[in-house]
């Protein structure tokens, strides 16, 4: 079975640059040329802006509430100001670098006693930012509950959300994913992703009631509640959708990944990459 980009680099060489492409009742553009990507991310951008509405992302995504997934308009132009003036600008980042040296000081004072993964400090940093919590590479933490739960919700989110549906190709063949089971999975995926995030904006809620709190200790979601206080953004979603939507959107799975090329969207785990790292130096220098 041949890879899918090799396979379209062949039609390429054949028929043109640019090739139709009709998946399911889907029309897609194959484009291998740089001029014509030029032009379509360029002087047509908008007409490219658009997503295509998976089955996956309504159903765990709280219905295209996901700035990433969101479809083009008013709502994603609103959601993307704030992430580009409040959420990722220079001055944001700069006030949560104490996060990110403080687990990078943890992570190297682990490695000494034992291997850790990438994954954790990546996750542990991500998850700081967003919520102000330290789920990954504590032994203190590591078997509560709602670590656990957090790992496994949001390792199935991206192990779902890859998976090809025959619905979203050929929609009235849907029952099939319902037969498989994996509507079902999805469903119940984002119970529990709803849950977790919701007990993250329920807590900040609650210390916003409870007093001030300093700006440097304003995480993600501290500062998304503040913008969108008294500010309707969309008449789709509420301000708690809007928040946990883009709480999923920042976080990202622990699950190693194979870098052999493949044939569709999940990735084989058979050989995942591996890193050990070891201090040259007694773990108390980096104290």
């Amino acid at each position: 079975m041949k890879l899918v980009h090799r396979t379209l680099g062949e039609k390429a060489d054949k028929y043109g640059p640019i090739l139709s492409l009709r998946l399911g009742i889907h029309q897609a553009v194959v484009v291998s040329d740089w001029e014509a990507v030029k032009e379509c991310f360029s002087t047509n951008d908008r007409v490219f802006l658009a997503r295509p509405i998976t089955l996956a992302v309504k159903i765990m995504a709280y219905n295209h509430a996901m700035f990433a997934v969101s479809p083009y308009g008013k709502y994603w132009r609103d959601i993307r100001k704030l992430a580009m003036i409040e959420l990722l600008s220079n001055r944001r980042l700069e006030l949560m670098k104490h996060v990110r040296d403080t687990e990078v000081r943890i992570f190297v004072k682990e490695l000494y006693n034992k291997a850790e993964s990438i994954g954790d400090l990546t996750m542990n940093i991500i998850v700081r930012m967003i919520a102000g919590k330290r789920y990954f590479g504590d032994s203190r933490k590591d078997n509560n509950e709602e670590s656990r739960r957090c790992r496994k919700a949001f390792s199935d989110f991206f192990y779902l959300v890859g998976l090809f549906l025959v619905s979203d190709a050929v929609p009235w063949l849907g029952w099939l994913d319902l037969v498989m089971g994996t509507v079902g999975k999805m469903k119940r995926t984002a119970r529990e992703i709803d849950s977790v995030l919701g007990s993250w904006v329920n807590e900040h809620r609650q210390k916003r009631l409870n007093g001030n709190i300093n700006e440097e200790e304003q995480d993600l979601i501290h500062v998304m509640l503040s913008t969108m206080d008294g500010d309707q953004i969309s008449s789709l979603h509420d301000a708690n959708t809007i928040v946990k939507a883009n709480c999923l959107l920042r976080t990202v799975s622990d699950t190693s990944v194979d870098m052999s090329e493949s044939p569709g969207l999940t990735f084989p785990r058979a050989t995942p990459l591996a890193v050990v790292l070891k201090p040259r130096l007694n773990y108390s220098i980096y104290d």
